[in-house]
């Protein structure tokens, strides 16, 4: 049995750095990927999915360049070339990570699947049958979360996709139904549709975005709508099957039956930990009811010297909430700081086209805390920006405490509404009141400019 100062499982988004930086301060380093290293971000997640979704909008502003002046005539697809396209991006990333690995002093690389045979000893089975055994003082877990396939009668007896196997298709689908209203299904959804597919959306919640307020959950759907996807809520899908060639959904909504035929079929109902096959049993590190790896505000399980980071610990389901977990255990064992998750900034954007991008609270979760508060609302049609770049869909929202007039979340559904969004993250961070923003000076004329009207709501 080989003895390491640390082995992390896992070569995604906090593995492949803390792995480096580990092994950079002198412990003698292991990482174990069972796939490809660089994780689902790399490989079929932020990267991939962000890079067709850039070929997507091209398409929707070729169409949509007669409103500007400029006319565009028979826009078509190439779905190969844009596959052709983000795997290439993919590939460059992703070698820039296996090169990173190989350059490090101290850290091997093995590729296979690692389970747990004793408190920190680990045996890793690779793909040609092989088994190694594996221990250290310090490991660190980073396997991340794989999509949940729901319990619907005849799921199992369909070709169905993953937000993972979607990304092989080469031909635009003719009729693609996403069962998920949600992040993922979302942006696959108005992505295929912009294509050219027709798209039909189906959310068992009353809403998409049912953790989002209302408003918002609104104007997402009506531009989905105008852009001809069908959003059909409240549906509970009683079974799916085979009808010739095509894919037969039987869904309720209400009191009405429908039977929907699709070409192509996605699941993007969630995503579960994956942690069914490490042998935690055999470590004693405990779990949620869902299979999450449970962890103090430093990341370390209830076995001392053993670490979660990233989807596979529970919480926010974002690789910069993973990244930012590397970070804190890397500083927290090398450095000696003491650095928590206690307390830390949640951002997230949803790259449809306008972005959804949110940071702190909703104006549903203060209502819930029962705070005093104001909102703060500007709809994008009035942002002068936005008339000049015909990006006139969406809405900024903040909320605002109403005695401190610290800012407590805001919502940016815009074009960049993810940059637009950071701003506020570090007026948040740093104290600065919604006042302040408001008589700030931006540049003109900017997106962020418009901050000073989105706040005048309050301070006139």
């Amino acid at each position: 049995m080989k003895h390491y100062d640390a082995i992390i499982i896992g070569a995604g988004q906090a593995g492949v750095p803390l792995a480096k930086k580990m092994a950079e301060a002198g412990k003698k380093t292991a990482i174990i990927e069972k796939r490809y290293v660089g994780g689902t971000c790399i490989n079929d997640g932020c990267t991939p999915t962000k890079a067709m979704i850039a070929s997507a909008k091209a398409a929707y502003q070729a169409r949509k360049a007669s409103e500007l002046g400029v006319m565009v005539s028979d826009v078509t697809v190439d779905l190969k070339k844009i596959k052709k396209r983000a795997d290439g991006i993919v590939g460059i990333f992703k070698a820039g990570a296996e090169n990173g690995i190989a350059e490090t002093k101290g850290l091997k690389l093995y590729m296979g699947e690692a389970s747990f045979i004793g408190e920190k000893e680990i045996v890793v089975k690779s793909k040609d049958g092989s088994e190694e055994k594996l221990s250290a003082d310090l490991i660190f877990i980073n396997t991340g979360a794989k999509t949940i396939i729901p319990d619907i009668d005849g799921i199992n007896d369909v070709d169905y996709l993953t937000s993972t196997t979607i990304l092989d298709l080469e031909e635009v689908p003719e009729h693609l139904v996403v069962i998920g209203g949600n992040y993922i299904g979302l942006e696959f959804g108005q992505m295929f549709s912009r294509f050219g597919s027709k798209v039909t959306i189906l959310e068992q919640s009353p809403v998409i975005l049912s953790k989002e307020d209302e408003d918002i959950s609104k104007a997402v759907t009506a531009f989905l709508q105008e852009e001809k996807i069908e959003v059909i809520t409240g549906t509970k899908i009683n079974h799916i099957g085979w009808k010739g060639d095509q894919i037969e959904i039987s869904e309720s909504t209400g009191k009405k039956d429908k039977k929907i035929k699709a070409s192509h079929l996605l699941v993007a109902v969630g995503r579960a930990p994956q942690t069914k096959n490490l042998g935690l049993e055999n470590c004693g590190v405990e779990t949620d009811e869902h299979g999450h790896i449970l962890v103090n505000d430093k990341l370390e399980t209830n076995v001392k010297g053993i670490y979660a980071l990233g989807d596979v610990k529970g919480g926010p389901a974002f690789t910069h909430i993973a990244y930012n977990d590397y970070t804190i255990v890397y500083r927290n064992l090398i450095k000696n700081t003491d650095l928590s998750t206690k307390g830390r900034p949640v951002p997230y954007c949803m790259f449809t086209d306008p972005q959804l991008a949110r940071i702190g609270l909703s104006e549903k979760q203060a209502k819930e805390q029962q705070l005093e508060y104001e909102v703060a609302v500007l709809p994008m049609k009035n942002v002068a920006r936005g008339i000049e770049t015909n990006e006139t869909v969406g809405l900024m929202k903040a909320i605002v405490d109403k005695k401190t007039k610290k800012i407590l979340g805001a919502a940016i559904l815009a074009s960049e509404g993810g940059e637009i969004m950071s701003v506020l993250q570090m007026a948040m961070e740093g104290g600065i009141t919604s006042e302040q923003i408001r008589y700030r000076v931006f540049a003109h004329p900017t997106y962020t400019e418009s901050l000073n009207n989105l706040f005048m709501k309050i301070h006139k």
